[in-house]
């Protein structure tokens, strides 16, 4: 069995207008939940065993602070641009390439992309994946390039406003 989590970058700033939106940082908001997320997935043991970032300043901030709290070692992030705002073949195509004794992966993305791609992996009806939102999926396949054709079981939709209640 495989999982996957797709998780949306924190809350970003807006504060330079004329910044280069593959450059915009988190904001203080993003930077206070994120961390959020990864205890909380640490508290199910939810610790990916790989983590793929988009290339996105916001993004790779956001998988830094959820690694580093759920004790994942942050230099072990890879990242790939494929996922700044990715469709959904480049979301296949990530997970095709991962090695399959990888068993809980992450990917970190963007919407509008990632909360189409976690609906059609997984059959959901999600309207919209919040900032920091993790999505996580189950596969009863052993081999990632099998999500190409099947589709995994929704095991829960989780946001910072959620689980800080």
């Amino acid at each position: 069995m495989h999982t996957l989590f797709l998780l949306r970058h924190a809350k970003s700033s807006w504060e330079d207008l004329l910044q280069e939106d593959i450059k915009r940082p988190l904001n203080k908001r993003g930077k206070n939940d994120a961390p959020h997320i990864g205890r909380f997935l640490a508290e199910k043991g939810d610790v990916p065993d790989l983590i793929i970032s988009s290339t996105a300043k916001r993004a790779l901030s956001t998988a830094k602070r959820v690694a580093s709290a759920t004790g994942y070692d942050t230099a072990g992030i890879l990242k790939d641009k494929r996922l700044y705002m990715a469709g959904i073949d480049d979301f296949l195509s990530v997970i095709s390439q991962v090695d399959n004794k990888v068993k809980q992966l992450m990917l970190v993305s963007h919407n509008y992309g990632i909360t189409d791609f976690a609906n059609f992996i997984s059959n959901s009806d999600i309207q919209s994946i919040p900032t920091c939102g993790i999505v996580k999926i189950k596969f009863d396949s052993g081999d990632w390039k099998d999500v190409l054709y099947t589709k995994g079981k929704l095991i829960y939709f989780e946001f910072p406003k959620n689980i800080l209640r």
